[in-house]
């Protein structure tokens, strides 16, 4: 199938069909799950092999090798992803991940290699995200109408949860029946589902005015990218108001909470507890936004729910009881929940479908790349000021993104479409 759908296809991909009984967007769910549940058995996979070829810390260098190619060609990967299609992008990052962790499954079955082959994997696995990850964003906007966004990116949070709660179970099973090599195997063959689903996926027409966005260098390409989200009413304080977000939020939820669960005499089944609240929560905001389809006055609702869920993140660090966090995690899940998909559903509906691989990578570049250098800064403040001055800041970082959204005029009167 070529990568531009014949007019009757095109029409139907770009038609109003209610996304959760469409065909094609089921076909590209059932390839998306299928993918980040890959994704979570790898990631177990890779740390339990890790951990028994070498040291723990020569375990934990291996498993953050991922990153720093990811944060670095980040930006580039969005240049692809809009050059040659996101179908065709995500395409071969799928079969290129999946040949690369069932080639490792091979070794480790076969011989004994040391740490060497997993870190290389590692590297592998970092370098197809960086173009994986806003090709993946800039799919929806070439599968369904603009209308059916916002419930697509409910589906694709509900995807999400469910690859993270099952898939740490299965790789857990796969290494208890074979070791790594087993859990690796299986990592590879679940993406490798991905494959042929996606390519039975039909996409829309590529953008009027694609050519024009994709014109001259690589280079001139990015900075034509960075120019139109800086020049957007809506995208730049968005993309501000997430780099807050995620900036007071992921030291808290991340190193805080085991601190916190550490410290109170939860331990690891209490962190357990709380996480699942939040997942929860999570799932409940996403599951609302498949649902649903459309949250009126979403810009208003982004920056309240920001906002309250601030004063939620700040709450962890004096709530009395276990149950108390559990149920303010779950609060927590629920509004930063709400917030972030409305935030994803605005970039999608927003951006120009020319550009949404570059307005992905950036999004992607804030969230996964930058803030998670904030852990060992927040462990460390936690560990000289406690627990309750450390939430505070986050969370007053984190109500700072609602106050950008409500700061806006432009923002916060965004509404997705009907």
């Amino acid at each position: 199938m070529t990568a531009t759908a014949t007019a009757p296809a095109a029409a139907a991909v770009t038609g109003d069909r209610p996304a959760h009984r469409d065909p094609n967007v089921l076909r590209w769910l059932g390839a998306y799950t299928s993918s980040m549940l890959g994704d979570s058995v790898y990631y177990l996979a890779l740390s339990w092999a890790a951990v028994q070829a070498g040291s723990p810390a020569q375990a934990g260098l291996v498993m953050s090798a991922s990153a720093v190619p990811r944060a670095v060609l980040l930006l580039g990967g969005g240049v692809i992803a809009d050059r040659l299609g996101p179908r065709r992008v995500v395409i071969g990052s799928d079969a290129v991940r999946c040949a690369a962790v069932l080639a490792v499954a091979a070794l480790l079955y076969l011989t004994s290699p040391g740490l060497w082959p997993l870190a290389l994997l590692a590297l592998v696995f970092g370098t197809v995200d960086a173009v994986f990850m806003p090709a993946v964003g800039a799919l929806p906007a070439r599968i369904t109408g603009k209308g059916q966004l916002a419930r697509v990116q409910g589906m694709r949070g509900l995807a999400i949860r469910f690859s993270s709660v099952a898939g740490a179970p299965l790789g857990g099973l796969g290494v208890a029946m074979g070791g790594a090599p087993l859990a690796f195997a299986l990592a590879g063959l679940l993406i490798a589902v991905s494959v042929p689903l996606l390519i039975s996926v039909r996409i829309g027409d590529r953008p009027a005015d694609q050519g024009a966005a994709t014109s001259g260098t690589a280079w001139n390409d990015l900075k034509a990218g960075l120019r139109y989200i800086r020049r957007h009413r809506v995208l730049a304080p968005l993309m501000l108001a997430i780099a807050l977000g995620d900036l007071g939020f992921v030291g808290p939820l991340n190193v805080g909470l085991t601190l916190l669960a550490d410290r109170r005499g939860w331990g690891a089944s209490g962190m357990g507890w709380i996480l699942a609240g939040f997942g929860v929560g999570a799932g409940a905001a996403s599951l609302l936004l498949a649902v649903r389809g459309r949250v009126p006055r979403a810009g208003l609702v982004t920056g309240c729910a920001c906002a309250v869920g601030s004063v939620a993140i700040g709450a962890l660090a004096f709530v009395p009881s276990l149950a108390a966090a559990v149920g303010t995690a779950l609060l927590v899940g629920l509004l930063a929940g709400l917030s972030g998909a409305l935030c994803g559903a605005l970039l999608q509906t927003q951006s120009d479908p020319a550009y949404l691989g570059r307005v992905t990578a950036v999004s992607s570049l804030v969230s996964l790349g930058l803030t998670p250098l904030s852990m060992p800064f927040a462990a460390a403040a936690i560990g000289a000021f406690g627990l309750g001055p450390v939430y505070a800041v986050s969370a007053a970082v984190c109500a700072l993104g609602g106050v950008v959204v409500l700061a806006v005029p432009a923002l916060r009167r965004a509404e997705l479409p009907g």
